[in-house]
């Protein structure tokens, strides 16, 4: 699972509950809440296709009990307006790897269905209708569609036919949904403390369930200067060392990392478990302190700060009392909340609380891809992907933490997401 900074995503961490990896990009800024909505496709077509409509709207202050309500509205797919290909997932037949990719996911999501845990997780689901079984059913139809059909419209005119959507009520009860993004970064790493490789991560201490509570804060594990892990309850539980003390602290945010070794060799790092706190965005916390205006906060725009500023590093890591503790995976590939690897482009992370986790779903936002001069572009598309994860950061039927891979580009590309989009998680209709 995953935190978010400012510009990353999800932040693959759940802090106080569980926090499995994605690995996003949700994480040290603070995932800007004062947002304009951004005019995602012609205003008609908006209105009329994608907000979730006025009549369904009223029907679900019924919904309504001791302040909660329905996290997701039921209702007909979303017909596209002509002319308008940002409605469909036109990669899916443009590039044949990107079609294997979603099948992997959903091979995934199908496995994690058949679990304990998921039994478990769907015993209370909030939404009537929403079951194991028929998600399981739902998205094993999707793959034989997604199979057999030969385009993005074929693909979706079958959907409209066998399929209802449920869409997530967002931040506003009209559908508006925030989007960021996370991935798996890249750092150079050591096995052993050298006079450069300085700054660790530690593994899960076998004896946390005995620690007294509340537990220590990061403050008081690893010292102010992060250096000081070895005089206190992490003696000995060093799991990797890195040259620069933002980069294990991003590892915490984003809940793992893929290291290059001194060596030649990589692995991988992935959530272990932490301490018990809520994270704490040290984006917001420059914000408040008046050194960054939060129009326009980036992720980018914090490590700019940071590295010009490395000093307050000090005085910024600190702040965030949460602590997360990893585990080395050997190459694996990032795991998301319900333990199944992560797909690039084709993984999001929600609110377990309210959304059906491992289940399919569309998301229509923008996105950034680089174009072929080398510039980030943003981009409004429609994607299926598969629910499987969550964050400390992603809280509320208004959140979405995309997963865009692992590496530099990823990071980039994370660093400078954050728009509004709809979320909606498609099921067969009930006499399929």
């Amino acid at each position: 699972m995953k935190k978010t900074l400012a510009g990353l995503g999800k932040f693959n961490k759940v802090i106080v509950i569980a926090i499995s990896l994605p690995v996003v990009l949700s994480i040290l800024l603070v995932r800007m809440q004062s947002v304009a909505y951004r005019e995602l496709i012609p205003p008609e077509c908006r209105l009329q296709k994608w907000d979730i409509p006025v009549s369904l709207t009223a029907e679900n202050q019924d919904a309504f009990t001791q302040k909660q309500k329905a996290p997701l509205i039921q209702r007909l797919p979303v017909t596209c307006c002509q002319g308008d290909t940002s409605c469909l997932d036109e990669v899916l037949y443009g590039q044949i790897p990107d079609k294997k990719a979603l099948i992997s996911a959903i091979a995934h999501s199908l496995q994690y269905l058949q679990t304990a845990n998921a039994a478990a997780a769907y015993q209370n689901y909030p939404v009537a209708g929403i079951t194991r079984d028929r998600v399981f059913k739902s998205l094993k139809r999707f793959r034989e569609l997604l199979l057999k059909t030969n385009s993005a419209t074929e693909l979706h005119q079958a959907i409209e036919r066998e399929f209802v959507l449920y869409q997530s009520v967002g931040k506003d009860n009209k559908g508006s949904v925030l989007f960021t993004a996370y991935y798996e970064p890249l750092y150079a790493a050591s096995r052993v403390p050298t006079a450069e490789y300085r700054y660790p991560v530690y593994r899960l201490p076998p004896d946390l369930n005995s620690w007294t509570k509340p537990h220590p804060t990061r403050l008081e594990l690893e010292g102010v200067d992060g250096l000081q892990g070895a005089k206190g309850k992490l003696r000995g539980l060093e799991l990797f060392w890195f040259r620069d003390r933002l980069e294990p602290y991003l590892a915490q945010i984003e809940g793992s990392a893929r290291l290059q070794l001194a060596d030649g060799t990589q692995t991988t790092i992935g959530y272990a478990g932490n301490n018990a706190y809520n994270y704490k965005s040290i984006g917001r916390e420059l914000v408040n302190d008046g050194k960054l205006p939060l129009q326009g906060i980036t992720l980018p725009i914090i490590l700019d700060y940071f590295q010009k500023h490395p000093q307050e590093l000090n005085i910024y890591i600190p702040r965030d009392r949460s602590f997360v503790f990893f585990q080395e995976n050997h190459g694996q590939p990032a795991q998301g909340f319900i333990n199944v690897p992560l797909t690039a482009e084709r993984s999001i992370a929600t609110d377990k609380s309210l959304m059906p986790p491992g289940a399919l779903a569309l998301i229509h936002t923008s996105i950034p891809f680089v174009n072929p001069s080398g510039k980030i572009e943003e981009r409004i598309v429609s994607r299926y992907v598969l629910d499987q994860d969550t964050g400390g950061a992603i809280k509320g039927a208004g959140r979405v933490d995309y997963f865009l891979g692992t590496g530099k580009l990823a990071g980039d590309r994370a660093g400078v997401t954050v728009s509004n989009g709809q979320l909606f998680y498609l099921l067969l209709k009930s006499q399929n």
